[in-house]
């Protein structure tokens, strides 16, 4: 994407852009509520584009759109817009429950024709929806009174998990064909707890609560989110007063502002992880290098001094609370070794392997710190990486061509836990969201898309893990926990998921 991304609020002091932007500079009633917020909306369609597989923008689009199957904060599955939903017993159908008594942010009625032209639309290749190879496995929906049947083309074991993750969403069919996708963007509508007031691009987004939401109703009736970028702006907006809610401050500021009077904070392990993606270019191609690559970074040590402590370590694209996580796979730090490698390559200090590292600056607690001192442990055995920063939208668009950096930083979210939305799309080349195309993982992968034994299928995954471990495909940093400050006039439920929510936020 070419959106500039840039905090355009353009303030040192927070206060100064709350004023020229007419944004409360604190909360004026008990019902209304400002959060300074990590990135910009891009886009209102949270089902297409390279912005609908940002984790960190589904915060946004869940306050205004309603997932197809909700999900608690503990990650578990809960009915949202479907109340029931299931396969037959060989796998060849599916079977959806629609929730009557539903409107759209437009008081028209939510019917099972949106949820059926919403999963075509999202299935359809033209449309643009990033995850479209899950939506493509299911087709021929059939509308019987509030149930739909659908044919299952290919069995996909995450297909309704899918529906409480990214591009997860039902679009109002009605409202969509008749103003367009640029009407949608300019007057965006949805069935969720949280209406559109008002949007200014790369500023801030207003919200105010959905009258006729069918669950349960938001505490605060005003909701302005403000866009800032810079994570100093932020710890200015929330020990300013400026704004009640922020997160993602770097870890030291978390510790200081939570001491001070009126503010407090939750800080626990949420579902995103740290990690460095390999691009097969370059130097990449050298196993050596990449092993040393990995052998050299002390994760402990980045956790411990970077991020005190908050977080843990990986050595996989899997968590604890992932279904495929294996605490058997282990990958040493071990810098001598990672010099031997170099040097049967050719490589040593001072004659280095050199090459391209990205990285985004602000974007999650330390990312930009945690590379350079990740380089600084890869100059010590023999590697020198140049430093490039780049905003997160400019990733996505990277990676989407295939043309990212031999090593580019990336925070990876997977709030369903399944191994085919870490390890899978991550490390499947033919998938839009890797860069590492070789064969043999291809070929590894393959088989366990429509695996229907689940108890095979997470098996396969974890050899995958080990195998991609070995071979030093991809680089693993660590699970992070994910800080919020907030005031102590304001209840913060924390998502494990990292989506930050103002309709779980209730007046203290």
């Amino acid at each position: 994407m070419t959106i500039n991304r840039r905090d355009l609020l353009g303030y040192g002091a927070a206060a100064i852009g709350a004023a020229t932007l007419g944004l409360p500079r604190a909360a004026k009633a008990a019902d209304e509520l400002t959060i300074a917020y990590n990135v910009n909306l891009p886009s209102w369609d949270p089902t297409t584009g390279p912005s609908a597989v940002n984790p960190t923008i589904q915060g946004l689009y869940q306050s205004v759109f309603d997932q197809i199957i909700g999900q608690k904060p503990d990650l578990s599955f809960t009915p949202g817009l479907l109340t029931e939903w299931g396969w037959n017993d060989d796998r060849t159908k599916v079977t959806m429950t629609v929730r009557e008594g539903v409107k759209w942010h437009d008081g028209s009625p939510f019917t099972p024709e949106d949820v059926v032209w919403s999963l075509t639309r999202a299935g359809d290749e033209k449309t643009g929806n990033p995850i479209q190879f899950v939506w493509k496995n299911v087709n021929n929906f059939k509308i019987d009174g509030n149930k739909i049947t659908g044919d299952v083309v290919q069995f996909d074991p995450v297909y309704f998990k899918w529906m409480s993750f990214l591009t997860g969403y039902i679009m109002p069919k009605a409202y969509y064909e008749k103003v367009g996708a640029e009407g949608f963007e300019k007057a965006p509508i949805g069935t969720g707890p949280y209406m559109v007031d008002k949007f200014e691009r790369n500023a801030f987004l207003r919200l105010k609560a959905n009258p006729n939401y069918w669950g349960a109703k938001p505490a605060f009736q005003n909701v302005t989110i403000k866009f800032v970028t810079d994570a100093a702006s932020r710890v200015a907006e929330i020990e300013s007063g400026s704004s009640q809610v922020t997160l993602e401050v770097p870890y030291e500021e978390y510790d200081r502002l939570i001491k001070k009077s009126g503010l407090a904070g939750s800080i626990k392990n949420v579902s995103d992880i740290g990690m460095i993606f390999f691009n097969d270019i370059e130097a990449m191609l050298d196993k050596n290098v990449r092993q040393a690559a990995v052998m050299a970074v002390d994760k402990e040590l980045l956790v411990k001094r970077l991020l005190r402590g908050y977080g843990q370590p990986i050595a996989t694209l899997e968590t604890p609370e992932y279904t495929a996580f294996d605490p058997s796979i282990k990958v040493e730090h071990n810098p001598e070794k990672a010099k031997e490698l170099l040097a049967a390559s050719g490589y040593s200090t001072k004659k280095p392997v050199k090459f391209t590292i990205q990285t985004t600056k602000g974007f999650k607690p330390k990312d930009y710190e945690m590379i350079q001192a990740i380089v600084g442990m890869w100059r010590k055995v023999g590697i020198e990486a140049n430093i490039e920063v780049y905003e997160i939208a400019k990733h996505y668009e990277l990676r989407a061509a295939d043309k990212l950096a031999p090593a580019a930083f990336y925070n990876w979210g997977n709030s369903i836990g399944d191994p085919t939305t870490s390890t899978g799309f991550a490390m499947y080349g033919p998938s839009p969201h890797s860069v590492w195309d070789s064969k043999d993982l291809v070929d590894m992968i393959n088989p366990l898309w429509g695996e229907k034994d689940e108890a095979k299928r997470i098996a396969g995954w974890k050899a995958v893990d080990k195998y991609i471990a070995e071979q030093a495909y991809v680089l693993p940093l660590m699970q992070y926990a994910q800080p919020i400050v907030h005031s102590k006039k304001v209840n913060v439920v924390q998502h494990v998921s990292g989506a930050l929510l103002p309709a779980l936020m209730t007046p203290a």
